[in-house]
């Protein structure tokens, strides 16, 4: 393991919770909006493929060279979303219901708060590597 791999770990995880908080507040501001389609990001270990590892020494051999997490990529919710009655919108049809997204609040505010939480996680990791190497470096002195 090298001297920045804790640094390099803990970089990656604050970009990708930095992109599903802004995924998340993306579908809460797109909760009313007819034709919106819930986001969701998919998230997985840097340097395993679409299949993954083939054997377990194939997997250990990329965690030992992988260093943190990366965005596989942002899906689109295919649940059916929540129809409601007004004839008077511009998005309605025929019998006057509209769909609106599959967004609950509740559920984008846990989620939020779950990618804030693993975002400090994040900050405190890098910066105990940061006090870590510092005191290595006066112990050499």
């Amino acid at each position: 393991m090298g001297l920045f791999d804790a640094i390099d770990a803990s970089g990656s995880g604050l970009s990708v919770e930095r992109l599903r908080m802004d995924v998340t507040a993306e579908n809460l501001a797109n909760a009313q909006t007819s034709g919106y389609k819930r986001k969701d990001v998919v998230v997985q270990q840097s340097g395993v493929g679409a299949g993954g590892p083939a054997s377990f020494a194939a997997a250990l051999d990329k965690a030992r060279g992988a260093n943190g997490v990366q965005v596989a990529g942002i899906v689109e919710d295919t649940m059916p979303g929540r129809r409601i009655y007004d004839p008077s919108h511009p998005d309605a049809d025929q019998q006057g219901y509209v769909t609106l997204p599959n967004v609950s609040p509740v559920t984008e505010m846990v989620d939020l708060i779950s990618a804030s939480r693993a975002y400090e996680a994040d900050v405190t990791a890098m910066q105990t590597a940061k006090q870590m190497f510092a005191r290595t470096l006066d112990i050499l002195r």
